[in-house]
């Protein structure tokens, strides 16, 4: 397992983390939940990505209870804010100061650590002050109990402005957490020179495009027994617009070749494929069983050559979106009435 720089930060991340949405506390037992983060440790893999919106609040108590015990100066612990919790109340979201800084208390109750290492605003907040946000995080890193403060899908233009106030604050934004795959090349246009600009790395999510990239859904066949698009939790909603993409599917299997040329399974070309963008810090994995983490973390430390990419590019090309305007209806609308 290689590691990288966190954006400009002094902080290294391993090339594959390792998180826990629509899995922890809700597609599978504890049990399974413990075994995979243990399997996620046995693979070299130090960073952990979780978040207190995921299975409401329950997923970052699994993960720190299956991390209990490991020296915590060696691991890498994100989490993040935005989503309703709890009771779902109107401070129970959104990124108001009083919202992250009862959030952050207890997120590192259920993760029980005295920090975290990156607490990242899970989506912008449109209803809140930009300038306010920034003062809450300033306050949580200089309380110690965030040693790093990073953003999730936010626009390039959103990062700009961040940055600035971040900087005025005393501290820096240095991630981003954005959906980026094969097909999934949003960020490529204005997201990925801006951040290069501001020092700021990507740790990407879905970086199999919820199972399509592993080849596992094949063309005018039923869904696999067990797959995510089976799972009625929710995650069925996730893949549900990848397998509708006409002609996609095909185009995937075109890929096995590929694969095969390297010596990699389809997701391990998958998650390599991401780690050829320098500006990508980490690319976050998730699993229903621990066997999966190990194939995934294989992909950590190969080399494209530009000869294989130029040949993926030519096999997705009908199906890649680079649409850099995508990014901003990610996160809600403002609620504001004035």
């Amino acid at each position: 397992m290689e590691y990288r720089f966190l954006g400009s930060s002094g902080m290294q991340v391993t090339e594959i983390t390792y998180g826990n949405w629509l899995t922890h506390g809700s597609q599978v037992e504890n049990e399974t939940a413990t075994a995979c983060v243990h399997a996620a440790l046995d693979a070299g893999i130090t960073s952990f990505d979780t978040a207190d919106v995921y299975a409401n609040t329950v997923a970052e108590s699994v993960l720190g209870e299956a991390l209990k015990g490991q020296r915590r100066e060696s691991l890498e612990i994100f989490t993040k804010v935005h989503g309703a919790i709890g009771p779902k109340g109107p401070n129970d979201r959104g990124l108001s100061r009083k919202h992250i800084l009862e959030a952050i208390d207890g997120s590192l109750t259920r993760l029980q650590v005295d920090y975290v290492d990156l607490y990242q605003a899970h989506r912008y907040d449109h209803s809140t002050p930009l300038e306010e946000t920034i003062q809450a995080f300033a306050d949580v890193v200089r309380a110690g109990k965030a040693i790093y403060i990073g953003v999730s899908e936010w626009t390039a233009d959103q990062l700009r402005a961040g940055q600035e106030l971040a900087t005025q604050a005393g501290f820096r934004i240095v991630s981003n957490q954005p959906e980026y795959n094969m097909v999934s090349r949003i960020i490529e246009t204005e997201v990925v020179p801006e951040s290069l600009e501001l020092g700021i790395g990507q740790i990407v999510w879905s970086p199999v495009a919820q199972g399509v990239l592993t080849g596992k859904y094949l063309p005018g066949q039923p869904t696999p027994e067990g797959s995510r698009a089976t799972d009625a939790k929710g995650g069925n909603r996730m893949v549900e617009g990848w397998l509708s993409n006409p002609g996609l599917l095909e185009a995937v299997q075109n890929l096995r070749p590929i694969a095969a040329d390297m010596g990699l399974s389809m997701a391990q070309l998958a998650v390599a494929w991401v780690l050829q963008n320098r500006n990508v810090s980490s690319a976050i994995i998730g699993a229903s069983r621990p066997e999966q983490i190990a194939e995934n973390a294989k992909a950590s430390g190969v080399d494209l050559p530009e000869e294989l990419m130029v040949r993926i590019d030519e096999v997705l090309a009908d199906h890649v979106v680079t649409d850099p305007s995508l990014t901003a209806p990610r996160s809600p609308a403002s609620l504001r009435s004035w």
